[in-house]
C-alpha cells in the first residue's frame, strides 16, 4: 500500500480538527469554547492547530460547511417535511452550533470575511432543491399557492432561519412549529392525514 503524502495527511488532521471542533462546539457552546480545548483534543498547540486555517474565522466558517454537508447528505436519503423537522430538531440540540450559525451569517455580511463565500454558495443550492420539493408536491396536487415555488422557497428559508435567531433568544421557542405552520396553510386537506403529518 502506498504511503500518503504530506497533502493527505494534512487533509486527514485538518478533517480530524474540524470534526472535533463541530462536537465541542455542539456540545459547550460556540462562544463558551476556547480553540485551545479544540487544539488539545487533536493533540496540537494552538499555534498547531492554526497552522491547518488561515484564521479563526476560517477555521469556524469550515466548522459550518462541515455541519451543512452532513445535514445534505441526510436530505439527499429523504428529501420530506420530516427531514426538515429532522434538521431543525437536531439545531435544538446543538445550540452551540446554532449560536455559531447565526453569529457568521452576520459576519458574511461583509464581503471581505471568511464566511461570506460559504453563505453566498449555501443560499442559492437550499433555494434550489426547497424549490424543487415544493414544484414537486404542486405537480402533484398535494400542495396549493400561488406563490412561484421559487420564491416559497425565499419564505421557506427565512422563516427556518429566522426561528434559530428567536430561539437563541427565548429557549422555550419551538422551532418546528413554523415551518409545520406554513406547510399546513399551504397543503391541501386531503394532504392532512399523510405519511408526513
Amino acid at each position: 500500500m502506498a504511503k500518503r503524502g504530506p497533502y493527505e495527511k494534512g487533509e486527514a488532521k485538518r478533517t480530524e480538527i474540524l470534526q472535533a471542533a463541530l462536537e465541542i462546539f455542539a456540545t459547550e457552546g460556540y462562544r463558551g469554547t476556547s480553540l485551545r480545548k479544540v487544539a488539545a483534543k487533536c493533540s496540537l498547540s494552538l499555534p498547531g492547530l492554526m497552522h491547518y486555517f488561515s484564521s479563526k474565522e476560517d477555521l469556524l466558517t469550515q466548522v459550518l460547511r462541515m455541519r451543512d454537508e452532513t445535514a445534505r447528505a441526510r436530505q439527499d436519503e429523504r428529501t420530506s417535511p420530516e427531514s426538515y423537522r429532522e434538521i431543525i430538531r437536531e439545531g435544538a440540540k446543538t445550540p452551540g452550533l446554532v449560536e455559531l450559525f447565526v453569529s457568521m451569517a452576520a459576519a458574511a455580511g461583509d464581503p471581505e470575511h471568511p464566511a461570506h463565500a460559504h453563505f453566498a454558495e449555501r443560499y442559492p443550492v437550499l433555494r434550489e432543491r426547497v424549490a424543487g420539493f415544493v414544484q414537486k408536491r404542486m405537480d402533484e396536487g398535494r400542495m396549493s399557492t400561488e406563490i412561484p415555488a421559487e420564491r416559497l422557497a425565499v419564505l421557506l428559508l427565512a422563516v427556518a432561519d429566522g426561528i434559530q435567531l428567536q430561539w437563541l433568544i427565548d429557549r422555550t421557542t419551538d422551532m418546528e412549529q413554523p415551518i409545520d405552520d406554513i406547510m399546513r396553510l399551504l397543503t391541501l386537506d386531503t394532504e392532512s392525514a399523510g405519511p408526513d403529518r
